[in-house]
């Protein structure tokens, strides 16, 4: 069974390519979701779980609808914020049919898209680890 420490920074011991545009505290993770990446393969595109960046692939989430804000408990220590969609690049291209990385783009359609996250609690997460939505209370205006 894999395992892997999670930090503030994101998985340990991985580093971006591009840093300006991956990485730092509020992307320090991006997740994926399973059903989606075996939606993409029955369209016929070869894109597999890690292929397009994603730190961690999860499953059983109503994907669709997380969004930035959320907050999510990973295994018994592990708690992140997501904090926005991610844009694909031309890196992706090689896993999608005729090269149309823009098919995990957020704005086609929404939902299909990697998204980026902040680590609010650091831990080790393993394959098969439970994925929890947290619900955060509501807040009053002033």
């Amino acid at each position: 069974m894999s395992e892997d420490w999670v930090t503030f920074k994101g998985m340990d011991g991985e580093r971006s390519r591009h840093r300006v545009l991956h990485g730092g505290p509020d992307r320090a993770l991006c997740l994926f979701s399973f059903e989606v990446l075996e939606a993409l393969q029955r369209e016929g595109h070869t894109v597999h779980p890690g292929a397009s960046g994603e730190n961690l692939t999860v499953a059983d989430l109503n994907w669709a609808q997380l969004k930035p804000a959320d907050h999510l408990k990973i295994g018994e220590e592990v708690q992140i914020e997501l904090t926005s969609y991610c844009e694909p690049c031309r890196h992706n291209a090689q896993w999608f049919v005729n090269g149309d990385f823009s098919r995990i783009s957020h704005r086609q359609p929404p939902g299909w898209s990697r998204l980026y996250a902040r680590v609010l609690s650091e831990g080790r997460v393993r394959q098969g680890d439970d994925v929890w939505v947290e619900t955060l209370p509501k807040r009053k205006m002033k």
